[in-house]
């Protein structure tokens, strides 16, 4: 019965980000911890499990795991702790190893190590030898590197954004990695591709990138072709190996691996122009919202928690106050000394809090007089999937026709769950900040009349050119003008 260690190392950095992160941002689980965790959940380790133990001949064994949200730069000092729990761990159940299947989300960074995935996976190779299977699931907002590759057997991506598929990305990992056991010999092709993308056409269901994903669907239905994706990589964590990628994973069919490679990069280049997104001044936003007879949503892209940014932004509070927006708003905030200053002064209580730059200095101090409506423990399970946040101490307070949710630590802001933890229905109101690029449509585009996507600052901004990136490759589309497309195919086996 072949033995298959599962492993887990999660975590999407922005670069921009000033506030390094640390071990203490991270969940840690050994053993059957690890399977206590992902219980009932729609994780990738959740639907690589159930696929294993659909086939009786497959013997499971959880070995580690460490999640974090998204945040700034982990500390080097961290990630070597977590390197070194990961490779104690592996080394305790390596010689009675068949295959390991490891959970990465791809766009992992440091303050020093600039490829921390790469890094585990050397390690992974180094204790379990060359012949052991590795397979990976990763978030197509990964960055696939040269060392990730040459240290793994095969992966699954993500096939939809906003990102649904979280089992079903873990259950074809499990298939790819049982169909290696039986024998199958990966050969893995890429094509690097100079564009970095953002924007409404990501959206798989919608966008023109969702052509990209259908193509890679359609060859994944090819009985030659173990796997298949378009990688558009994390425009926010700025690393050498940062770029868009086209991968394809034959059963030793390196031709067909690279005649398709190639024509998926081709067609993702012609249509990078239309992957950029379109933004809204703020000032005109407020404008165009005071007219509107119905909700409308701001999105706050800029400082998306869920892509590591800090949270703490109240650019668009200072939008519409300067603007004089006459509606109903509600917003999230993190901001752990207004949260703290709220529950000193109980329920019902009057204070004067700053609100914003809690953590990011970019965004000047906001003044506000408000009275306190509601104050929390901050514990809550994901609306979209059920998995804990914890937010540290939070408050509802109340500003004139400002509701704020103050929280004390980023949280992801990809669905309603920190207004539904607090008893608030966005619904209710006449705007609603959103601090995430896309969300499910349900959650909020659905009801509401629209979506500004608002050109806001921020460690997370659409506007990539206002980044400042520093050590990705150059030239890169549409950080420079002028770059050229050769399209290379790369084969690893």
């Amino acid at each position: 019965m072949p033995r298959v260690l599962i492993a887990e190392c999660k975590q999407e950095i922005s670069s921009f980000n000033p506030v390094d992160s640390t071990y203490d941002y991270f969940t840690v689980n050994y053993g059957a911890e690890l399977l206590a965790y992902h219980d009932g959940k729609g994780t990738e380790v959740r639907g690589a499990l159930d696929a294993f133990k659909a086939d009786s001949d497959i013997e499971t064994v959880p070995i580690y795991g460490a999640r974090s949200n998204s945040a700034g730069p982990l500390a080097q000092e961290s990630f070597e702790r977590i390197a070194s729990e990961f490779s104690h761990a592996l080394e305790a159940h390596a010689s009675n190893a068949d295959a390991l299947y490891f959970c990465l989300h791809g766009a992992m960074g440091c303050t020093q190590e600039m490829d921390p995935e790469g890094y585990l996976l050397a390690e992974a190779r180094r204790i379990l030898g060359p012949n052991v299977p590795i397979v990976l699931s990763l978030d197509l907002h990964g960055i696939l590197t040269e060392k990730m590759l040459k240290n793994s057997s095969g992966f699954a991506l993500y096939h939809t954004y906003p990102h649904v598929d979280f089992a079903d990305t873990g259950r074809r990992a499990a298939e790819l990695l049982m169909r290696v056991l039986r024998g199958a010999k990966p050969t893995v092709c890429r094509v690097k591709v100079p564009a970095l993308v953002r924007g409404d056409e990501l959206i798989t269901a919608t966008g023109v990138y969702g052509e990209s994903i259908r193509y890679a669907q359609k060859l994944e239905q090819d009985p030659r072709v173990l796997a298949a994706g378009m990688i558009i990589g994390n425009p926010f964590t700025d690393v050498p190996e940062l770029c868009s990628q086209s991968v394809v994973i034959t059963d030793d069919e390196p031709e067909l691996a690279e005649v398709e490679a190639l024509h998926m990069a081709g067609a993702f280049w012609e249509r990078r122009a239309q992957m950029q997104p379109e933004l809204v001044e703020p000032e005109e936003a407020v404008e165009q919202a005071n007219k509107m007879p119905g909700a409308v949503i701001f999105t706050d892209a800029a400082d998306a928690t869920s892509s590591g940014a800090t949270g703490d932004s109240n650019a668009l509070l200072q939008a519409l106050i300067d603007g004089d927006f006459a509606g109903e708003v509600l917003a999230p905030i993190v901001d752990p000394a207004a949260a703290l200053m709220a529950h000193e002064a109980g329920l019902n209580g009057k204070l004067d809090v700053v609100i914003g730059g809690a953590l990011d200095a970019r965004f000047p101090p906001l003044q506000l007089s408000v009275i306190v409506e509601q104050l929390g423990d901050g514990e809550y399970p994901l609306e979209s999937s059920g998995t804990p946040e914890s937010a540290g101490l939070t408050a509802v307070l109340r500003c004139a026709n400002y509701t704020i949710v103050a929280l004390s630590r980023s949280v992801r802001f990809i669905d309603r769950s920190p207004f539904i933890a607090h008893g608030l229905n966005p619904e209710d109101y006449d705007l609603v900040v959103v601090k995430s690029p896309h969300c499910q449509p349900h959650f909020f585009d659905a009801w509401s009349e629209k979506n500004f996507n608002v050109d806001a600052p921020g460690s997370t901004s659409a506007n990539l050119k206002t980044l400042g990136h520093r050590v990705c490759q150059r030239p890169m589309y549409p950080l420079d003008a002028d770059v050229g497309f050769q399209p290379r195919a790369e084969i690893y086996r």
